[in-house]
Order: structure tokens, then C-alpha cells, then sequence
């Protein structure tokens, strides 16, 4: 009997040897960083994270391929139409409400955010976690948002992101965060204002390169360069557009007939119920480098039926063609994302190293909506269980799998 004492403390005292410490992520974003940017040769420090760590040929992006609405279904594990951010911009026809990305007071409003984050649900699991810039990470409920965060500022400059991450991995062990985002716009901008294959957006890719080389020579310095897992990822990619490829939705039904919402690839039709099959009629009558839905009969593949929100009609016009209206007369830039996700030119980038990956791994493509679940199993929380991502479409990329 006296020997039960000391076996006990030996498995207690291995089970703490054997224990793994909690991980470390930095979660990246670069805006609207198109798949093939890499075949530029302008990019070393990510080729050397491809070489050293996991890529995917691309990451493709949920629909509608934009900004919020992606940002939402990587850290949520969730399709825009499950998370509620169905658009950067969308109406409510109940409360007669519009949300709009731009708008502090809508984009920090929980209500409209349905999913929950992924750092929601490590803070439920003892997991401290930071934020600068993520769409969703502003909410003013306290336990919807990170422990740390920063509200996103345009024209902050990107070395001081950059600083901002660092300062956060040297606090106190006991108040450092585990789990970091970061964003940057770069080419998102460039790419919309010049166009993805412009010197302008080449300029951007260097930039950003020029940031991921930095990133590992801080975290070099702060010695944890081998202990931190960064994953690298876009929320979706570019492609061209002109001003000889515009429909006028407007023009096309006549004026007073419906609310039209949002413009570009995608618009949201609400007809008034006296005009509805003179609306619908007028649209399927024209339809000539875009396709008319009604909600219920948005391609399965796009799962884009079920909000509440989403318009009764639903236009998706083909790559590179904009839908627009009398007030917005023209699309002033000259690339747009927002289309069909499945579109090689609307997929983004993937990739990631660290202690917790596999190294000089490459892979086809991959699914935004895995990375939540990933994030997950790096950490060995529990994630929710109303997500739409799948474990095992991603978990090969890790060490042991």
C-alpha cells in the first residue's frame, strides 16, 4: 500500500513531462493575393515558406468571393449564408436595415454576425488571443472578440502591424496571446485599382514578401521563430474587368420596380410584390453574360439559399462582366472579385510552417471553410459543432496525420 503514493506521483510527474505546451499561431491575410502571384518569381520569402513548410496550389474562397464575407468563413468554419455576412454589403428587409463593411456601427454589431469565431471559441477554452484587423474581431461584445485587438486602420503602416504582433509575443508568459491574426490590403487595393497583372500589384506582392521576410527575422530575434506556427492565406483572388463588359440591371427593368443591392459581380434584386414576375421576366429575357436566380434555385455547389437576406432574386454575372446601376454608372477600377468561387481566378493562397506542420508538403487545392476545424485540432480545443468545415479535408497537413 505505501507504494501506491509514489506510482501515483510518478504518473503524475510523466504526465507533466509529456505534456505539450500550449501552441503558438499567427494567422495571416493578405487581401485579395491571387493563387498564382507566386509564378512571378518576386516573391523568395514566401517560396521559402513553400519549400520549408505546407502550400496548397490554391484556397478556394466560399461565394460570394469578397472580402467579409471570406474573412468571416475562415475564422469560422461556417458558408457566408451560416455566418450571416452574406455580402461586404446587404440589406434587411425586416428591420429595414443596410449593413455595410465601412460602417463602424454595423460591421461591430453582433447582431448581424451569426457565426462564431474561432477566437470565441479558444478564449472559452483557456486560450488567450489578439487580433490586428480581422473583419468580425471589433465586435463590442466582450465575449465575442479577442482578448487583445486592434480596430483597423487603413493607412497604418505594415511594419508597424508587424511590430504590434511582436510586442504582443513578448508580454508576460502569462498574458501573451496563443493565437494571432494579421491583415494587410496590399494587393486587394493595387489589384482593383490597376488590375491584377499591373506593376502596381507586382509592387504590392513585393511589399508583402518583404513583410513575411521581416515577420521570421523578429520572431527570430524574440527566439521563437521555431516555436510559432504562421499560416498564410487570402480571402480570394482578382481578375480583369472593363467598362465595355457592364450591364445596367437598372436600365434593364425600369426604375421603381425593385431595390437593387450591391453591384459588381453579384446583385441582389428585391422586387415590389406588384412588379416581381415583370422584374423576373424582364431579367431572364436579357440574360446574356449573367445568370438569374431565384433564392431557391442558387446552384447547390454555391450554398447561397439560406439567409433570410438573400434577395427572392440573386444575379451572378460571368468572370469579368459587372452589374451595375443608373447611380453606379461604371465600375471606376480595373479588377473585381465576387464571383463564381469555383473560378481559378477567384481562388486565393494557403500556406503554412511551423512546429505543429509537415514540411515541403504540397497539396491541390483546399477549402477556406477547413481552417477553422484545422485551427481546432493545432490547439485540441473542441470546435462548435454547427460549422461547415470537415476536419478531414486539411488534417494531413499536420505532423502525426
Amino acid at each position: 500500500m505505501k507504494k501506491l503514493p509514489f506510482l501515483f506521483l510518478c504518473i503524475f510527474y510523466l504526465g507533466i513531462g509529456f505534456a505539450s505546451p500550449k501552441p503558438y499561431v499567427i494567422l495571416v491575410s493578405f487581401d485579395g493575393f491571387r493563387w498564382d502571384y507566386f509564378n512571378r518569381n518576386i516573391t523568395p520569402n514566401l517560396e521559402k515558406v513553400r519549400e520549408d513548410g505546407v502550400s496548397a496550389l490554391s484556397l478556394r474562397p466560399a461565394f460570394p468571393s469578397k472580402t467579409f464575407p471570406n474573412h468571416l468563413s475562415i475564422i469560422t468554419g461556417m458558408y457566408p449564408s451560416h455566418h450571416g455576412i452574406i455580402a461586404n454589403n446587404f440589406y434587411d428587409p425586416f428591420k429595414k436595415q443596410l449593413y455595410r463593411m465601412q460602417d463602424t456601427n454595423t460591421a461591430r454589431n453582433e447582431r448581424w454576425y451569426l457565426g462564431e469565431a474561432f477566437w470565441e471559441t479558444a478564449e472559452r477554452q483557456g486560450i488567450t488571443t489578439a487580433s490586428y484587423f480581422w473583419p468580425g474581431s471589433e465586435l463590442t461584445g466582450t465575449s465575442r472578440r479577442p482578448t487583445y485587438r486592434e480596430f483597423f486602420d487603413y493607412s497604418r503602416p505594415e511594419e508597424t502591424r508587424l511590430q504590434g504582433v511582436i510586442d504582443w509575443l513578448k508580454l508576460p508568459i502569462e498574458k501573451r496571446p496563443h493565437f494571432i491574426t494579421l491583415y494587410f490590403q496590399n494587393t486587394d487595393t493595387e489589384g482593383h485599382e490597376y488590375g491584377p497583372n499591373s506593376p502596381e500589384v507586382n509592387e504590392a506582392i513585393k511589399k508583402l514578401d518583404s513583410i513575411t521576410g521581416l515577420l521570421f527575422k523578429k520572431l527570430d530575434e524574440i527566439g521563437l521563430k521555431d516555436s510559432v506556427n504562421v499560416i498564410f492565406v487570402s480571402d480570394h483572388g482578382m481578375t480583369n474587368i472593363s467598362q465595355q463588359k457592364e450591364i445596367n440591371v437598372e436600365k434593364i427593368i425600369g426604375p421603381g420596380k425593385a431595390m437593387l443591392g450591391d453591384f459588381g459581380p453579384t446583385m441582389m434584386v428585391f422586387p415590389k410584390k406588384e412588379n416581381f414576375q415583370e422584374v423576373y421576366d424582364l431579367l431572364k429575357q436579357t440574360e446574356n453574360h449573367y445568370k438569374v436566380y431565384l433564392r431557391n434555385e442558387v446552384p447547390i455547389y454555391f450554398h447561397y439559399r439560406e439567409n433570410p437576406f438573400i434577395s427572392p432574386i440573386v444575379l451572378i454575372a460571368d468572370l469579368g462582366w459587372s452589374l451595375i446601376t443608373n447611380k453606379e454608372l461604371s465600375w471606376k477600377g480595373k479588377g473585381n472579385h465576387g464571383y463564381d468561387n469555383n473560378q481559378l481566378d477567384m481562388q486565393g493562397i494557403f500556406l503554412a510552417i511551423g512546429p505543429n506542420f509537415k514540411t515541403n508538403y504540397h497539396t491541390g487545392t483546399l477549402w477556406n471553410i477547413d481552417i477553422y476545424p484545422l485551427l481546432c485540432e493545432i490547439f485540441n480545443i473542441v470546435p462548435r459543432s454547427n460549422i461547415d468545415g470537415k476536419l478531414e479535408r486539411i488534417e494531413f497537413l499536420l505532423k502525426g496525420h
